[in-house]
């Protein structure tokens, strides 16, 4: 063997390599401290987003004299009464009447389309259908409740009558938003179902609606409820489409063509007019307080079904 530069081709070769190890072993210490870094910042990120909120959502109640019965239970917002009332019930259950009925909406529509793109044709929905359904996730809101504004509230004032505003037209322009939301998620799980359960079916005799009624929506169950769940996340915590739409009347519907309110739009509304430290202040945050309570009980029901999903 030929020496290379006077040394030897093996003590190249090895010199090579060890230089290598130390490249790749100071590339991984690297990664693991920058890695390390993100996550203790997103870590005291988060701690901190919690501790403001839930400092101020508690004076409410600590310092201003303002009872959890008379704010969750309380039907009369009048900030500048005398005296002053704080009941966010309105605002609570407007919230919830939105998102469940437009849950109720989107659910089925976006699991008929998730099986249209997966079981039904999965090659014309992979390359159109699926990247069409993506890319309405990304129509900022404003637009739905501008759409909603101008075509969806004279349409129900025309047929129903009235002003159209109210919780039928908050919960439709939420249906249409979560719809992508949910049928992607369920797309994704229906795709990552095993073939072999299928051909299974098949082999048994079944049909093809017979497979996905008794095999393949049972199996996939708790990934499509958790795309539910992420779109009511969606949903509870919408702002401004549903502020365009729902009339913002602090009282509680009776009907589904009344004006209502959500907490999201009373919190958009009022924050810019109030002082920091006043007692309305703090009854807006103790709202921003209650959203941010629903967001943790909405991510434990996802990784509750994730660890189903997983057994």
């Amino acid at each position: 063997m030929e020496p290379i530069e006077g040394k030897t081709y093996m003590e190249q070769s090895k010199k090579s390599r060890g230089m290598m190890r130390e490249k790749h072993y100071w590339e991984e210490w690297t990664g693991r401290i920058f890695t390390s870094v993100c996550v203790v910042f997103l870590i005291a990120v988060i701690i901190s987003i919690v501790y403001f909120v839930a400092s101020k959502g508690v004076a409410t109640f600590a310092f201003d004299g303002v009872s959890l019965r008379e704010f969750f239970f309380g039907t009369k917002w009048s900030p500048d009464g005398r005296p002053a009332s704080f009941g966010a019930l309105p605002f609570i259950t407007g919230s919830f009447a939105v998102t469940i009925l437009a849950a109720l909406i989107a659910s089925p529509l976006g699991l008929c389309a998730a099986l249209f793109m997966t079981e039904i044709v999965p090659k014309f929905g992979k390359r159109i259908l699926q990247p069409a359904i993506e890319l309405l996730s990304g129509i900022p809101s404003v637009v739905y409740g501008f759409v909603g504004l101008t075509v969806l509230v004279p349409l129900l004032r025309n047929v129903f009558g009235g002003q159209g505003n109210g919780i039928l037209a908050g919960c439709l322009v939420l249906s249409l938003m979560i719809l992508p939301t949910i049928t992607s998620i369920m797309a994704d799980a229906l795709a990552s179902l095993p073939k072999g359960l299928r051909e299974s079916s098949f082999a048994l005799g079944a049909t093809r609606w017979q497979t996905i009624a008794r095999v393949v929506i049972p199996t996939t169950l708790p990934a499509l409820m958790t795309g539910i769940i992420l779109g009511m996340a969606r949903a509870f915590g919408e702002a401004l489409a549903v502020q365009m739409v729902i009339g913002n009347a602090p009282h509680i519907p009776q009907s589904l063509l009344e004006s209502a309110s959500t907490l999201t739009s009373v919190i958009t509304l009022s924050m810019g007019n109030t002082a920091m430290g006043s007692l309305q202040n703090d009854a807006l945050w103790s709202m921003a307080l209650v959203l941010l309570l629903m967001t943790f009980v909405f991510v434990l029901l996802v990784r509750l079904l994730e660890r189903r999903n997983r057994i």
